[in-house]
């Protein structure tokens, strides 16, 4: 599979790079993060937010609304889900990182997503970009083989344990958390979730 930039004319589609932030102090906070040998997610880290660029993404980026602040660190090389919010995430590199995206718009009426259309972007160390609503994504994959830290910025209470009632047919099938669609492929078996995506589990 290509690896493109994010600075290339193609990621255009599924988001923008981000200038104007200075990202040393959440760099630098990110150095006490787990590394480890699979995947950690973690939605709100308070020494993260604590920092006073937790103000700035809240102010500049999401326009007021409450944020958290948290991190997708480890080793992955496989796609194996995609998920979309409704709303923007960003993502600061803290290490090179490659990330599978997709659309939105090409996920059919059966809710199934046809995995030969993704496209693989590298996301260099320190860069900011800001990953668009309607782009599908899950957990950034290595770049290098030391594994990857990736601060996940979204709005407050996303991606939390559901606290109300779904329906059984239509898009609620597809809702793993709060603000979380997820579409998983049938080789990650990932608990619960709805295996809709159709061709390779792509392996970088």
């Amino acid at each position: 599979m290509e690896i493109q930039h994010v600075t290339d004319q193609s990621f255009s589609k599924y988001g923008r790079v981000i200038d104007g932030f200075d990202l040393a102090g959440l760099m630098k906070g990110m150095e006490k993060t787990p590394l480890p040998d699979d995947v950690i997610y973690v939605p709100s880290d308070a020494e993260l937010e604590a920092l006073p660029i937790a103000k700035e993404f809240m102010d500049s980026l999401y326009g007021g609304l409450p944020i958290q602040i948290g991190y997708c660190n480890g080793n992955n090389h496989k796609l194996n889900a995609v998920e979309y919010h409704r709303s923007s995430e960003v993502n600061v590199a803290v290490d090179d990182l490659i990330l599978l995206l997709g659309r939105q718009q090409d996920i059919t009426s059966e809710f199934t997503y046809d995995t030969s259309k993704i496209e693989a972007f590298l996301v260099p160390a320190g860069s900011a970009i800001e990953v668009y609503a309607t782009t599908l994504h899950y957990a950034p994959c290595n770049a290098k083989e030391t594994g990857f830290r990736c601060v996940v910025v979204l709005p407050k209470e996303t991606n939390e344990e559901i606290t109300f009632s779904l329906k059984e047919e239509g898009e609620d099938k597809l809702m793993a958390a709060k603000n979380k669609w997820l579409i998983a492929h049938e080789e990650a078996k990932i608990e619960g979730a709805f295996n809709g995506l159709i061709g390779e589990n792509i392996t970088l």
